[in-house]
């Protein structure tokens, strides 16, 4: 059973636990502190409520429950954006600490666990899941420059062989090409390298 707790700031927090006396503890603490918080007694119902579009900016997760454990969804939470996590548990497992910083977990708490402490940890989590997301935007960035470098350059070579030109001049004809058609030159580059392959098909 999913339950909304009064939506008050930015920071919104998914609070995953089959134990109905933490939800009301944690939950209107938190929500007091500032955050949006939302519950979820199950697995299940974490997966429905993600499945329908919400990307929480921190997840609050139960390791032991009933039904299935909060590490199964752990482990699917990279395919949910990347959305980050912490887990709470009643044991100090060895074993799941290091299954959970595999999983790339943001930290671990061991309940009982009140709101004044958690706060630290929840704000510690989210900056960093920040950090993390900012430089996963950075790598794709870089990786999107390199793959429209090898486009043009790859473009370049097929104009000099079709043309006949040296390399300098091959790429001054595709940027003079592309900025007449108003285009990017790394799509221009890109159509090139498609009607080349579908010759040689």
């Amino acid at each position: 059973m999913m339950s909304e707790i009064q939506p008050v700031q930015s920071k919104a927090i998914l609070l995953v636990d089959d134990d109905r006396l933490v939800l009301a503890t944690l939950a209107p603490g938190l929500s007091e502190a500032g955050y949006r918080v939302s519950t979820a007694e199950s697995v299940d119902d974490a997966e429905e409520f993600l499945a329908s579009g919400e990307r929480p900016d921190l997840i609050l997760l139960d390791v032991r429950m009933h039904d299935r454990s909060g590490l199964e969804l752990a482990q699917r939470l990279g395919s949910f954006d990347h959305i980050p996590f912490m887990l709470l548990s009643a044991y100090n497992d060895q074993e799941i600490v290091e299954q959970a910083t595999a999983m790339g977990a943001m930290g671990y708490l061991i309940k009982p666990v009140d709101t004044p402490r958690l706060i630290p940890a929840i704000e510690a989590a989210i900056s960093r899941a920040m950090e993390m997301r900012d430089l996963r935007q950075t790598q794709n960035q870089l990786q999107l420059a390199l793959d429209s470098e090898r486009e043009i350059s790859i473009a370049t070579g097929i104009t000099m062989i079709q043309y006949r030109l040296r390399r300098k001049d091959a790429f001054e004809l595709l940027r003079k090409t592309a900025r007449t058609q108003r285009r990017k030159l790394a799509d221009l580059a890109a159509d090139i390298i498609k009607a080349s392959e579908t010759l040689m098909l």
